[in-house]
């Protein structure tokens, strides 16, 4: 008793330390399991001008004035977001690491981007969705994607993003390569294109949305479609599209999966070579709003609807081909070229003696010269007259 009473209670019996044990192993778990939460809520090498989330596999970096690619992108990311930045170049291997990253999104629109080498998007195999829309492509290397036989890639927004027209070329090479095999969506619109390469679309065989509205094409005729055999649908609207030929009405009508296409807004002349296109409307299911689509001109067939048109009263202008046209132009240059020759000659013929005595007081001039030169040569020539020679200097 005195023992108890001086020491505290009893020593713990083993029962009791084994509990202790227990408890203190449950804490240690719950502060492991804690800790692990922790971390994983922390971004795990994200760059440091860019927002992370482990969660929906994203990295944003919008409107940071980027000039370059960050470098050390978590590897978890499968959404990246460079939007208004200042990235101008994309090199060969921009997104090569090891291990690959496995991205399935890349929006780049808005950075004034001008080049595209080979190669630069070659690192990212799994790639699907890839946006270049706002920017001013000079160059797009056909090989950007490298040298594998097709790429995964799916959607290609080339909204707004060339220089000028012409890079549309640059566009075809890249698209007839052969390594977009996939693509399924592909967005021209808004490029102020004025033509499409002939075989621009040759390669696309699984492409089923086509864009190319809001440019400033003429024409269809020289352009082929029988490759894209699973289009469904294609925007033509917003364009400078004045009629549309019967090779290209019969290429439309052969594609079997073709269900929308918009050829609203257009500059469309009611006149009798519009006739195949006005009877393929009526006929037609593709086109849509098909009543809403109306003439530009003649004057007094503005306005009035193509589905609605009387092929009678459709006038037709003075066939003029290009071969004739260019043959006028010729004819006309030639003219005005013969008239400033005449002009020129007029001008001559009245100066004549002006322009005689003019000769004439060269011609005495360069023969002073010379005679000047021929008796310096005489002296210096005759050791006799050397110093006449100096005389003559001073």
């Amino acid at each position: 008793m005195l023992g108890c009473s001086i020491w505290g209670s009893a020593p713990p019996t083993p029962t009791r330390e084994r509990k202790g044990a227990e408890w203190l192993e449950l804490l240690l778990l719950l502060l492991l399991i804690f800790s692990g939460w922790v971390l994983t809520q922390q971004p795990v090498n994200c760059p440091r001008a860019c927002e992370c989330s482990e969660t929906a596999r994203t990295v944003k970096c919008i409107n940071k004035n980027l000039t370059e690619v960050p470098q050390n992108l978590p590897q978890y990311v499968q959404n990246l977001f460079l939007t208004g930045n200042r990235i101008r170049h994309l090199v060969s291997g921009t997104f090569l690491s090891e291990p690959h990253l496995e991205l399935i999104s890349l929006n780049l629109s808005g950075n004034l981007l001008e080049t595209v080498d080979a190669e630069a998007f070659a690192g990212l195999p799994g790639l699907k969705r890839l946006d270049l829309s706002d920017n001013a492509l000079v160059w797009l290397s056909p090989r950007a994607f490298g040298n594998a036989s097709s790429s995964s890639l799916e959607e290609l927004n080339l909204r707004n993003s060339l220089y000028n027209a012409s890079q549309v070329a640059v566009v075809a090479e890249l698209l007839q390569k052969g390594t977009l095999l996939n693509l399924t969506h592909l967005d021209l619109s808004n490029n102020n294109l004025v033509y499409l390469p002939t075989s621009i679309f040759s390669m696309l065989p699984n492409l089923r949305q086509l864009d190319v509205h809001n440019n400033s094409l003429v024409g269809l005729h020289n352009v082929s479609l029988w490759g894209l055999r699973q289009l469904q649908s294609f925007n033509l609207g917003d364009n400078s599209l004045k009629c549309l030929r019967n090779s290209t009405l019969v290429q439309l009508h052969s594609l079997p999966w073709l269900s929308r296409l918009n050829l609203s807004h257009n500059p469309w002349v009611c006149d009798c070579n519009i006739e195949d296109m006005v009877n393929w409307l009526k006929e037609s299911n593709l086109v849509e709003a098909k009543g809403s689509i109306k003439c530009s001109s003649p004057e007094e067939m503005q306005n009035s609807s193509l589905v609605s048109l009387d092929l009678s009263g459709l006038n037709c202008p003075e066939p003029t081909d290009d071969l004739t046209q260019l043959q006028t132009s010729y004819v006309f240059l030639g003219i005005v070229l013969a008239l400033i020759g005449a002009i020129f000659l007029l001008v001559l013929y009245l100066n004549r003696k002006g322009i005689k005595k003019w000769i004439y007081n060269i011609r005495d001039a360069c023969r002073d010269h010379m005679e000047g030169y021929h008796y310096r040569y005489e002296i210096n020539a005759d050791p006799r007259l050397t110093h006449l020679s100096s005389n003559s200097d001073v």
